[in-house]
């Protein structure tokens, strides 16, 4: 199935201790590149997110988001700084001895001093958080790469679409080819005609200049060349998994034969054909951007 480059996944999951929401959405990119953003106490998951995320992408730039939500009222917790306690204590004694003064140092008295003790986060668990963490993530994922494929049955139903408007242009410059020569053929008699009167024309020669003429024009192997091409990328749009760096190069081969009909095009109606052809490939182009 063809996939989107462009999606967007979210999903919530919690317990009786925690509640975590995962958001991700995606544009466009060469390769794949993750932004994750989340608490920094849960920073030591992010290898473990990232390897999860390659499961699910392969191209294009996602955009992570991930909250945490602790439900159990046990967020913080106090820290004893016992060396620095014992420092301060001291440094008391000392100033006591100094300048004989009664040592007079009670518990209450140290800990109020800077630093002694200090609030920080409770620490967490990882074992017991990851399995809710990663069923999370991976519901986003689900629902990330769902949107993905929507997006890319539209954009296979367009280009198809498109493909197959070629292979009728491209008919249509078959068709065209013997009528260019036998217009070539009638202009050079009424020229020769004009200007000899009512001599008689050499066959010879005129079947000469029309051979040169005809090699000149003959686009049999470019029309041969595209039309395998166009086949090929409604082959291609048919598969599984990434295809987007594949289908991009087919449309650059595509565009290198379209140039040439065009540029070796002696005819108003066959030029015209070879730009309509142009112009589509330019819009598949455009198109097969936005696929992974």
């Amino acid at each position: 199935m063809i996939k989107s480059m462009t999606g967007f996944g979210r999903s919530e999951g919690a317990d009786a201790l925690r509640r975590i929401t995962v958001e991700i959405k995606s544009v466009n990119h060469k390769y794949f590149d993750a932004n994750i953003r989340m608490p920094r106490r849960l920073n030591f998951f992010d290898t473990a997110i990232r390897s999860v995320l390659k499961e699910y992408i392969q191209r294009g730039k996602a955009d992570v988001f991930l909250t945490y939500e602790d439900l159990s009222g046990h967020t913080m917790s106090v820290r004893y700084n016992r060396d620095l306690a014992g420092e301060y204590l001291s440094y008391l004694r000392e100033m006591s001895a100094d300048f004989e003064l009664e040592d007079d140092v009670r518990v209450g008295t140290l800990s109020r001093f800077p630093e002694i003790f200090s609030m920080e986060d409770a620490p967490m668990d990882e074992a017991e958080i990851r399995p809710l963490l990663e069923k999370t993530l991976r519901e986003a994922l689900d629902q990330f790469v769902a949107s993905r494929v929507r997006e890319g049955e539209h954009l296979k139903t367009d280009i198809t679409e498109k493909l197959q408007g070629m292979l009728l242009n491209v008919d249509r410059i078959e068709e065209r080819a013997p009528g260019i020569l036998n217009d070539y053929r009638t202009r050079l008699e009424e020229k020769a005609a004009e200007l000899l009167g009512d001599t008689s024309i050499d066959e010879a020669c005129l079947a000469s200049e029309l051979i040169i003429f005809a090699d000149r024009i003959c686009t049999d192997e470019e029309t041969v060349r595209l039309r395998a091409h166009i086949l090929s990328m409604l082959d291609a749009l048919q598969n599984e998994g990434s295809v987007g760096r594949k289908l991009d190069f087919i449309a650059q081969e595509m565009n290198r034969e379209a140039n040439t009909i065009l540029s070796k095009a002696n005819d108003l109606q066959t030029s015209e054909i070879a730009i309509d052809l142009k112009t589509e490939i330019e819009k598949i182009r455009e198109q097969i951007q936005n696929i992974e």
